[in-house]
């Protein structure tokens, strides 16, 4: 039987999407939004400053984005169906860790397109690019980082999991696809690198995430008792 979640012990999306007043969304519901809102705006501004080659690429983002949405809430749902330790539980969905490795990846990436290396956000929209469409892009990639912090503490805390704990058959079982849900969301992330052309530091940052959450989360299913 699957465990309700407490605030304090969620991730801060799903503290978001469960805690918003009026508002009472479905799961799938929350991600039609996400999406839509985000692929509209991404398509009214590209149409309206004429960035066609920026919107193909605001697309993907958009869509991996969601993507990464779907697998936390699977994610949270079948480790929630099972009994946890309470040290495992805090620690996954209380910690908030995932939000701090969220802004250290976003800072860095920031750091990176605006001061290391330019070229990415000059290709995309020129020379001079229009402040709503750089706050716009700005948000889908911390949508895009803190979705990425997410999956990567996941399969760190699934690894120290298997380590530690042993559990019966039934919740090693959704335990394991919990894990391949998130090497799953991993995996999406391949599509982002021929978008990263021409710029080595993030296709390597984004193709070495892709391989250490497949390694990582491998090892958790690998060694997980039950």
């Amino acid at each position: 039987m699957s465990v309700p979640p407490q605030y304090g012990e969620t991730w801060v999306y799903e503290s978001i999407v469960g805690a918003l007043p009026g508002v009472d969304l479905s799961e799938p519901q929350a991600v039609a939004l996400q999406l839509g809102l985000f692929e509209a705006a991404v398509l009214v501004f590209g149409w309206y400053y004429r960035l066609p080659g920026a919107v193909l690429a605001g697309t993907v983002a958009v869509g991996v984005a969601a993507a990464g949405s779907v697998a936390m809430l699977r994610f949270s749902r079948e480790t929630r169906g099972v009994p946890l330790p309470d040290p495992y539980r805090r620690l996954l969905f209380g910690s908030s860790i995932e939000v701090v490795l969220a802004v250290l990846a976003f800072v860095a990436l920031v750091t990176h397109v605006f001061v290391f290396d330019p070229r990415l956000f000059g290709d995309l929209f020129g020379t001079d690019p229009p402040v709503v469409v750089v706050y716009l892009t700005l948000l889908v990639l911390w949508d895009l980082c803190y979705r990425i912090g997410t999956s990567w503490w996941a399969a760190v805390v699934s690894l120290w999991r298997s380590l530690r704990y042993r559990f019966d058959a039934e919740a090693a079982g959704r335990l394991r696809r919990a894990d391949g849900i998130n090497v799953a969301f991993a995996a999406t992330q391949v599509v982002l690198l021929p978008f990263l052309d021409g710029q080595p530091v993030l296709q390597v940052a984004v193709a070495g995430h892709v391989v250490a959450v497949g390694v990582v989360s491998g090892a958790a299913i690998l060694l997980l008792d039950g």
